[in-house]
């Protein structure tokens, strides 16, 4: 969620600023602006809407010469998407760029209005660089700590010092590197809006300052020095190609069986390489969107047939909630970026109460990573479509293995699945290369304004899934239901040609669930059935191969994501940009 760059060396920095915001599109924003600093003079511009709005801008401007920069792309959390609210802002020498948000700058704005200080936004933004620059005198590096010790909240920042030639920087709950270059610097808030320029790069941690100069990088805490682990990317910059591709979903969609092979093949050489789930009596699976349904599949496999008993709970309630711990008690945190703020305060209130934690997550270097007691990685690679695709179904293939290794470890069960995980990337492929029948299906559904997903058990927790990636993307009213409710409420919604796509995947509930496909059939409901047995004719039927309960899910995931995709597709979205999203949300 929102995005920063910077910049100090000897190049100009207003096309490395652009190309960064550029690449950090994906986080999702409704404005954007960049500032120029040299020794005399610093300049702003800023824009509404879309990044090629605040170039166009640049270009009618007569841009001072420069070679320390920052930009921002914002998502409106205090204050309208307007220009005024926009980044960068500057209050008396101090110009910073800010991602997270400060909780108690509204009292802080009452404090600086009484002491006669002009703020010209609604953000609470504006009120950390009044703070700053308020606490200034001649050490910038004081007044950045009284300001720190003044606000509550999440923050990154970067910021620059009109007469000071160096660059400055420093984050709490919200991620932000230092890119290492030769005989130049940068910051982002994500490496890959970097990685043209460099792939070595220092990970801040909490409250660390950077000083940062075209030479060289001084990071201290407390006042005091501190030493810095120069780390190194893999990410490359081919990587965020859309390799021919009109959208980067549709990419990262087709990229899935081959990193589903990366992910599983190293771990079913050696399943001990994954944690032992059984030594725990409760689990407790926290997550916030995709992440979460991704864990209600883990739920229902872990208590199917490992016997644990599993809470699956949204992160922003979690934090809040009475939790009742034990010493064996596990929290699973499940997270592609790593960063995400509910998430990651959950995190830290297991480990606060001593239980033992376990993330699933994407990105190596996150906190969450960092911070958690166990990790495992899926190898997802950058996704940049904001509606994850890639990331939640290897998040659903490890907690499968998962499931699959605490029922073999507790059951003592001689159960191998070693050749169906083998053969799972091909059978994956070839239900992604089906994509004239979900375009069909698309055309039929992608006028209505209302459609309905059902299942039971597990085939409702890849029902929600299915119904969030189509709303998301191509802003359909959609919903998920148990398919049992229907009778208690629900029904009432269907009318004639109201599309209702049923997953039917669960031999236990199979008979039961076709029943409540027959009740809103017979109301007049266009039925999509996925399933991986014979069923009735309905007006489509997908068909997947049938294998076993830990992997089913993964043979369903595409196809539900295909549909979203060609029906965002036809109705004109833009599906990698969806409206008011952000990919990874780092404030709460």
């Amino acid at each position: 969620m929102c995005g920063i760059v910077g910049y100090i060396g000897s190049k100009k920095p207003n096309n490395i600023l652009i190309e960064g915001l550029k690449t950090l599109e994906y986080r999702g924003y409704d404005s954007s602006g960049i500032a120029l600093q040299n020794k005399e003079k610093t300049q702003i511009i800023k824009s509404v809407g879309k990044i090629k709005n605040l170039e166009e801008k640049i270009k009618e401007e007569n841009l001072i010469n420069a070679n320390i920069g920052i930009a921002h792309t914002r998502w409106a959390t205090h204050g309208k998407p307007n220009e005024s609210n926009a980044h960068p802002h500057k209050v008396g020498k101090i110009t910073i760029v800010h991602n997270g948000i400060i909780e108690n700058a509204s009292v802080l704005r009452n404090i600086l209005e009484s002491q006669k200080i002009k703020l010209n936004s609604e953000t609470d933004t504006e009120v950390v660089a009044a703070l700053i620059n308020y606490y200034y005198q001649d050490n910038i590096i004081e007044a950045i700590n009284q300001t720190i010790n003044k606000i509550t909240g999440s923050y990154a920042l970067g910021i620059m010092v009109e007469g000071d030639e160096n660059l400055y920087a420093i984050r709490k709950d919200s991620p932000l590197v230092i890119g290492i270059g030769d005989k130049e610097h940068f910051i982002a808030s994500d490496i890959a809006a970097i990685i043209d320029h460099t792939n070595k790069y220092i990970l801040l941690e909490e409250n660390e300052i950077a000083t940062i100069s075209q030479d060289n990088c001084k990071i201290q805490k407390d006042g005091k020095e501190i030493k810095k682990q120069i780390l190194e990317t893999d990410i490359s910059a081919e990587s965020r190609d859309k390799c021919g591709y009109e959208y980067y979903m549709m990419k990262e969609i087709m990229e899935q069986p081959v990193l589903l092979e990366n992910t599983l093949k190293p771990l079913i050489k050696d399943l001990t390489q994954l944690p032992d789930l059984t030594k725990y009596e409760e689990i407790h699976i926290v997550a916030c969107g995709s992440a979460i349904y991704a864990g209600m599949i883990g739920k229902t496999l872990l208590e199917d047939y490992a016997n644990i008993k599993v809470t699956c709970e949204v992160a922003s309630e979690y934090r809040y909630k009475k939790v009742f711990y034990s010493e064996k008690t596990l929290v699973i945190l499940i997270s592609q970026s790593g960063e995400t703020a509910d998430t990651i305060a959950a995190m830290r209130k297991a480990k606060y109460n001593g239980v033992d934690t376990l993330a699933i997550v994407n990105v190596k270097s996150s906190t969450i990573a960092r911070e958690s007691k166990k990790q495992i990685y899926i190898e997802a690679g950058p996704e940049i479509a904001v509606a994850t695709t890639k990331a939640y179904l290897l998040q659903v293939a490890i907690l499968a293995l998962l499931s699959y290794k605490a029922t073999k470890d507790k059951n003592g069960a001689s159960i191998d699945l070693a050749k169906e995980i083998e053969m799972l990337p091909r059978l994956v492929k070839e239900i992604i290369d089906r994509r004239e029948s979900y375009l069909e299906i698309a055309k039929s559904i992608y006028n209505n304004n209302d459609i309905f997903f059902i299942g039971r058990k597990i085939d409702y927790a890849i029902s929600l899934e299915g119904s969030l990636k189509l709303k998301e993307i191509s802003y359909i009213h959609s919903e998920a239901y148990q398919a049992g409710e229907l009778k208690h409420g629900t029904i009432s919604l269907i009318e004639k040609g109201t599309p209702v796509i049923a997953i039917v995947t669960d031999k236990i509930v199979r008979e039961k669930t076709i029943s409540n496909i027959e009740e809103v059939k017979s109301r007049g409901a266009k039925i999509i059935a996925i399933t991986n047995s014979n069923l009735p004719s309905y007006d489509f039927n997908i068909s997947v191969p049938k294998i076993s309960d830990f992997f089913q899910p993964i043979l369903i995931i595409p196809c539900l994501q295909l549909i979203a995709y060609e029906v965002a597709k036809l109705r004109g979205c833009d599906i990698d940009k969806p409206k008011n999203l952000a990919k990874s949300v780092t404030v709460e």
